[in-house]
């Protein structure tokens, strides 16, 4: 009975654990996913400009961009340009997306703007965008006109999956030289050994033989001492 008590808490506590790592695994991935920055926020002659967007993403993967313009008194927008530009190759500066509108009002209200676009195969390092405004302000009686604002802004960061590919590649060839030559090394001492062992079969062989031929001539020589031995008269 114990045994079985035993059996089904160790069952319910791995279900329990099993579940809490999945939720947390879900937890992580989207927080990663999810992860938004303010690239953009300024105000100028009476209208607010606000840009979030994904913080990081990887070629192919989507961005999501989101503009909000919010009329700080009375604003008449006539034109506005938001323009997303990656580098290819990390170097060619492209346009990615963008998102236009014009003609309308934003009298102490805000407007949204969103959209999403894929990152190109072979564009990596730190996007750029580009908003350019065109609105009037009325104060009171006094209207004050924007004909034009351009503004710049570092953006979304791509990063080099090639590079990085490259990177890995290049780690695993320097450890794999290291193996060889750390082999080689240990190759070289055996062999080394090895030679060692040889010149010693040499230097044996060496003696052996000379060590027979002395036998040779000392068997030699006594057999003519013998043969030349005068005969003693009988």
């Amino acid at each position: 009975m114990r045994m079985m008590l035993s059996l089904k808490f160790l069952m319910a506590f791995f279900l329990i654990g099993v579940a809490v790592l999945s939720f947390a695994k879900g937890v992580s991935g989207q927080t990663q996913t999810d992860a938004v920055k303010t690239f953009l926020d300024f105000s100028v002659v009476g209208i607010r400009a606000q840009v979030n967007a994904t913080a990081e993403a990887l070629p192919t993967e989507n961005v999501t961009v989101n503009l909000v313009l919010t009329g700080q008194t009375e604003v008449y927008v006539n034109y506005f340009n938001l323009s997303i530009f990656g580098f290819l190759n990390g170097t060619q500066k492209m346009l990615m997306a963008n998102v236009t509108d014009s003609n309308f009002s934003l009298n102490n209200t805000s407007r949204a703007f969103s959209f999403n676009f894929t990152v190109p195969e072979q564009v990596w390092d730190v996007t750029y965008g580009e908003l350019v405004l065109a609105h009037s302000a009325t104060y009171g009686p006094v209207t004050v006109n924007n004909d034009g604002l351009m503004c710049g802004f570092s953006m979304t960061s791509i990063k080099n999956v090639y590079l990085e590919s490259l990177e890995k590649q290049l780690g695993d060839l320097k450890q794999m030289y290291q193996d060889l030559n750390s082999t080689y090394w240990e190759l070289k001492q055996n062999f080394t050994k090895l030679e060692a062992t040889i010149n010693e079969l040499d230097n044996t062989r060496r003696l052996a033989v000379i060590l027979g031929i002395t036998t040779v001539v000392f068997v030699v020589t006594t057999l003519y001492v013998i043969m030349r031995k005068p005969r003693e008269p009988w």
